[in-house]
């Protein structure tokens, strides 16, 4: 880096000045500890007060009487100031209560003070290891030679053909502590900087947002380019390099089969107890909640921008209709008043002559006379019987259903839960199972992937709806005591 460049990002760098603000080991300790360390991605100025509060407690009866005098309110204001820029304080929908979470700055400083750390272990094989995989991926992944791709995948099968003949020999190459310690290293930095790349890619969603709010609102055009600048703009990151890898891991993390085979693989790893590590257990849930959060984020964007518009076209209309007021106003202050200023001409003037005779007389309309004796009563025709034959389906089994599937696994699509379970009331069933809400479990739509649901009906037809794959999971709980609780409370289930 170069001087100057060194000097811009001193001078504008959110994660900078918390490195060099006076209380920066009280922001660094608690911010961290609760967005980064326990991945909490929204919490409510209630919950994040009472949360500091006890960090104050503690550090004052620690540190002296004093050491921290101000409120923790107080606190959480300056860190979401815009002059800071170490908190991003927001509303949520259908709520008055501010919520918070932090800026990728925070995960930018925390992650620098990590790395100054004094390592007991440094591993280098894992990496060596991985940069090697990443260059063949690079130069066999992007070869259009036949001869060169056939050569790879052949010098593969042999290694893959001669570790299948060492171990039916009895010759089983195992790792050993010193080798498990270094690639779970890795696992854990690699697991932790996607967490921080999500919260990263959120700012960036947002950031975008913004510049389309001032473009729209200094915008001079017609409203044509403006909406071609919006739909350009808007498909800006998710085209970029950034968007389209955000996507691919996304629809990664969504496959039932990666996903359960990354789940196994955690699971097995956590069994080693040299290289477990607790916050690393459910890591995988993480990305899922952070990925699901960054698509919402987007969702909502695009909501607030299509509100944002409607404001502006309202707001048009309204300087059209003053406009208008303003032009009848002045047509009534000289409507009756003559004045040499006002004039106008026209040509060849043909007045509308009517004389009264030309006018027809009037009309009387004729009278009818209804009689209203030996009135028949009519029978309707038909059979009624439908009308009272409604179905209702009572989404509290549906709802248990789910509940027994969760019990057992984390995750759980539809069309498991109807392969022990299967529709016995047809298509409104079906459409109860899509609407299902509980907060026991959310409910996620992957219209990447379709899925057939069968029935029968009661001609004994068999019916089939093609329908995305909906996937049930477990609510991320905010905490480690609210984890247990969780726990608890389906173990009791």
């Amino acid at each position: 880096m170069q001087f100057d460049e060194i000097v811009a990002v001193r001078k504008s760098s959110a994660a900078w000045r918390l490195l060099r603000a006076d209380n920066a080991p009280l922001v660094l300790s608690f911010l961290g500890r609760v967005f980064v360390d326990d991945n909490i991605r929204e919490i409510s100025e209630s919950g994040l007060i009472s949360l500091l509060d006890d960090e104050l407690y503690g550090l004052n009866q620690r540190l002296g009487e004093g050491t921290y005098p101000r409120a923790p309110k107080a606190y959480l204001d300056e860190w979401a100031a815009p002059s800071a820029g170490w908190l991003r304080k927001y509303y949520v929908t259908d709520s008055d209560e501010p919520h918070y979470d932090a800026t990728p700055a925070v995960e930018r400083a925390v992650a620098w003070l990590q790395s100054l750390r004094e390592r007991d272990f440094v591993g280098t094989e894992s990496r060596l290891n991985t940069v090697f995989d990443l260059l063949r991926q690079i130069v066999y992944g992007t070869n259009t030679d036949p001869q060169v791709r056939l050569a790879e995948l052949r010098r593969r099968r042999a290694e893959i053909d001669a570790e299948i003949d060492a171990v039916e020999r009895g010759e089983v190459s195992v790792l050993d502590a010193t080798r498990r310690r270094d690639r779970y290293q890795q696992f854990g930095e690699v697991s932790r900087a996607l967490l921080s790349d999500f919260r990263e890619v959120e700012a960036n969603f947002r950031g975008l947002d913004r510049q389309m709010r001032e473009r729209i609102a200094t915008w001079r055009g017609t409203k044509g380019e403006l909406l071609d600048e919006i739909v350009s703009s808007r498909t800006m990151i998710t085209d970029s390099d950034q968007g389209r890898s955000f996507q691919a891991f996304y629809d990664l993390l969504l496959s039932a089969d990666r996903l359960d085979e990354l789940d196994r693989l955690v699971r097995e790893t956590q069994a080693f107890s040299d290289v477990a590590d607790d916050r690393l257990a459910n890591i995988h849930h993480d990305w899922l909640d952070a990925g699901t959060r960054a698509q919402d984020t987007v969702r909502r964007l695009s909501e607030q921008l299509r509100r944002f518009l409607d404001d502006q076209a309202w707001l048009e209309n309204r300087r059209v209709m003053d406009l208008l007021r303003s032009i009848e106003a002045s047509a009534y202050s000289v409507r009756d008043g003559r004045t040499d200023e006002f004039s106008h001409e026209i040509d060849s003037p043909a007045p509308t002559v009517v004389l009264p005779m030309e006018r027809p007389l009037y009309h009387r309309a004729p009278t009818v006379d209804i009689e209203s004796d030996d009135i028949e009563y009519g029978e309707a025709e038909g059979d009624s019987d439908a009308l009272f034959e409604q179905i209702h389906i009572d989404p509290a089994p549906l709802v248990d259903e789910v509940r027994r599937r969760l019990r057992r696994h984390d995750q759980v699509t539809l069309a498991d839960v109807l392969a022990e379970s299967p529709l016995s009331q047809g298509l409104a069933e079906l459409i109860t199972y899509l609407s299902l809400t509980d907060e026991s479990f959310t409910k996620i739509f992957d219209d990447a992937t379709t899925q057939h649901v069968g029935w029968t009906d009661e001609f004994g037809a068999r019916r089939t709806a093609r329908v995305p794959r909906v996937i049930y999971s477990r609510p991320r709980t905010t905490g480690p005591g609210d984890r247990i609780d969780a726990i608890e409370t389906q173990e009791s289930r």
